[in-house]
């Protein structure tokens, strides 16, 4: 978890550079876990208070702001699980606030954006936050037509076969009903069907967190069958777009739902003051343990619609609304151990196994401990917490849940500690390898630096090795990596990418053949071969990308690419690179070669030199090497003759001869630059069919437009 030593208000502007890059690829990975993989391994605190973080270090130094800053994104990319539904209306995220105060801030707020004076009624609406999965509905001429997830706000996934499973989604709207109408709501789970549902999949392997996490699991099965079997709801409370207005406000809208046939939620009310905003708060948090489903907070949103158009949107929040959300909820138990487990990234988390206690009607066994400093009873900013009391194993501990998904440890009872207790010793190799486990500059977080050949981390290295921003090696997806890796069969087993160059070798005088096990055959085998080959020669920034460098993603592979051109060159310089020693010494010419790469900064360079640095990596690499891959040196002609060469291009609309990703990649070999909004800084708008708000603005900024079939004659390519 990022941790920075220093208050935003004492960091240097490097610093704080430094810092945003880390926590736009730590924010980013939290929400790949929350929003696709249903499996989120932080509080919703904890999440609150990196958001928090990054807000305010952007807030002291805007000119830092990134493209992929978190404050401009909502949640994340599809999964390609199910196919993509483009957003007519962006499904965007809520503020949050954590105090009466912030309440207050937040009204006044609204008040001096529409310039109404103290004594001018302004109306609220008030209503529980649903801890569960956003969803729009799309009807037209009353029909329900596309489902979709939220997606990254612009782009979420069809999930029309799977709702129309749930019986309290109307198929038809009747009555008074616009020609096009976008229901948005939350698919949720009841906690009496949660706890059923448990009971009954018992000893089926599968394993439910909380209702939240079942539920968008349940809707995101391929077989709506699955889908069906499971109890889901739902909650109608806004809308994306519509043929002709709803009502005058907010809450009026919201009955039309109701009428519609919609369940809506009803203790939703309208508040005609702060005073009155702040006890409905009071009234909902009382209620909530009581309640048949989750909640994590209570919505408030400006009534009338017309006010909340002059209020207009954030990046990624509306001005006229704000979610309050509730305190967390405590006990006290008995610390038995700490273990520490090995993440995808190497990140060494140690987690606290307890007594098990019940804390808000659920059994907690484990909580998390966050990193060697909060054990030892430091804080973010090197102060200390808990007055300095450090964590031991034996200890009497506080337990929280907070925000309802990871419990955590929040201090101790000092005078039931044991008389014989010692301080915990965190450990500085890795418990699964045995690999050296470091910790950079400016984290908390201690990482293992076996890479490639780390069992903790191999599958997920492998997964990432193979996905489509790395070597793209069609046919080995997640289910394929997970039967390779478990194979007790030499012949079969993938643990190391280098493994999956020398399959067809060991199967060619193996007995056991994959084209007779079941789910294979000799036609998806050969092609599974031809795949792996084809990846033989890869471009070196996709084969630096596919190692799984820290901080070493797509944009940073395409950078040190460009720079040192070939692979070996960035290999001899990494293993020569000596950085400054801290008395002063600015490093080698290696080490300051590498910080000179345009946005490489101290962090990326040291992460790629501790890579090169351990023994098991550099054996990794040289196995792939042997196995016949080949990083290809980096063309650069092409980009310095490309007719798009520096220029700034969006892609919208549904493409029909190439993947958003590929069109990305295309423009980017050709030296442009891909936006995902329309601004003044737009040279070309690429429009496929079915484009909507980007071709508009396009149009009215005097954007050049062009469609696909004529962006394929514009780089020569048609």
């Amino acid at each position: 978890m990022s941790d920075s030593a220093k208050p935003v208000d004492a960091l240097t502007e490097a610093e704080a550079a430094d810092e945003l890059a880390l926590l736009a690829v730590e924010i980013a990975e939290h929400d790949r876990r929350y929003y696709a993989e249903d499996a989120p391994i932080v509080s919703d605190a904890e999440y609150d208070a990196l958001r928090q973080r990054n807000a305010a270090i952007e807030a002291r130094f805007p000119e830092l702001i990134r493209e992929n800053s978190p404050s401009k994104s909502v949640g994340t990319a599809p999964t390609g699980t199910f196919g993509p539904v483009v957003h007519a209306r962006p499904m965007l995220s809520l503020d949050n606030v954590f105090s009466d105060e912030e309440v207050t801030d937040f009204v006044g707020s609204v008040r001096r954006f529409l310039s109404l004076p103290a004594d001018r009624e302004l109306v609220f609406t008030a209503e529980p936050k649903i801890d569960g999965l956003s969803m729009s509905l799309r009807y037209e001429k009353g029909r329900l037509v596309t489902a979709a997830t939220r997606g990254d706000g612009t782009t979420g996934e069809n999930v029309t076969a799977n709702i129309r499973t749930i019986k309290e989604i109307p198929q038809t709207l009747s009555g008074n009903v616009p020609d096009v109408v976008e229901v948005r709501g939350e698919i949720y789970m009841r906690r009496d069907d949660f706890l059923e549902l448990v009971k009954r999949m018992a000893g089926s392997g599968q394993t439910f967190a909380n209702p939240r996490n079942s539920a968008a699991g349940s809707l995101r099965q391929k077989n709506p069958e699955v889908t069906r079997s499971r109890p889901l709801k739902f909650f109608a409370y806004a809308w994306g777009e519509v043929s002709e207005p709803l009502a005058a406000t907010q809450y009026d809208s919201v009955q039309r739902f109701k009428d519609w046939g919609f369940p809506v939620n009803e203790l939703m009310v309208r508040c005609h003051s702060l005073d009155e905003m702040i006890a409905q708060y009071r009234k909902i948090e009382a209620q909530r343990a009581t309640l048949p489903y989750d909640i994590d907070g209570v919505v408030y949103k400006v009534d009338r619609l017309d006010l909340q158009e002059r209020l207009g949107f954030r990046s990624r929040s509306p001005r006229w609304a704000t979610a309050h959300k509730f305190p967390a909820e405590k006990a006290t138990t008995v610390l038995k151990a700490i273990d520490i487990q090995v993440g995808r990234t190497g990140a060494m988390t140690p987690v606290a196994r307890l007594e098990p206690v019940t804390v808000g009607g659920v059994v907690v066994v484990n909580a998390t401990l966050h990193n060697e400093d909060y054990i030892r009873g430091i804080g973010n900013s090197g102060q200390p917490i808990r007055d300095g009391r450090d964590i031991r194993v034996g200890d009497t501990v506080i337990v929280q849940r907070a925000g309802d998904v990871i419990p955590q440890i929040l201090d101790i009872i000092p005078e039931k500690r044991p008389a014989d207790s010692t301080p915990y010793v965190f450990p500085d190799r890795c418990p699964v390898c045995d690999s050296h486990a470091v910790r950079e500059e400016g984290e908390a977080v201690r990482r293992c630096t076996g890479g490639l050949i780390c069992p903790a981390q191999a599958m997920e290295r492998i997964r990432h090795f193979v996905s489509r921003n790395a070597l793209d090696i069609e046919g080995l997806g997640e289910k394929q990596i997970e039967f390779f890796f478990n194979q007790p069969d030499p012949s079969l087993r993938i643990r190391s990418p280098a493994d999956i160059f020398t399959l067809a070798e060991r199967q060619r005088n193996s007995l056991t053949k994959l084209e007779n096990i079941d789910g294979f055959g000799a036609v998806s085998v050969r092609k599974l071969y031809a795949a792996i080959d084809a990846r033989r020669r890869v471009a070196f920034w996709r084969f630096l990308h596919a190692l799984g460098i820290r901080h070493i993603g797509e944009t940073n592979s395409k950078r040190l690419a460009r720079h040192f051109h070939s692979f070996d060159a960035l290999r001899r310089t990494a293993e020569l690179a000596e950085p400054p020693d801290g008395r002063g010494d600015a490093g080698n010419p290696e080490w300051q070669e590498l910080v000179g790469v345009g946005g490489i900064g101290a962090i990326v360079a040291e992460a790629v030199v501790d890579f090169f640095d351990e023994e098991h990596n550099r054996q990794a690499v040289d196995d792939l090497l042997a196995a016949g891959v080949t990083p290809l040196d980096e063309e650069v002609a092409a980009a310095i003759s490309s007719p798009v060469a520096g220029k700034t291009v969006v892609f919208t609309g549904s493409l029909e001869r190439m993947s958003r990703d590929e069109a990305k990649a295309m423009a980017e070999r050709l030296g442009a630059k891909v936006a995902g909004s329309v601004s003044r800084k737009t040279d070309l708008v690429v429009a496929g069919p079915g484009a909507g708000s980007k071709l508009k603005q396009a149009t009215d900024l005097g954007i050049e437009v062009i469609d696909e079939d004529q962006w394929f004659v514009r780089v020569g390519q048609g």
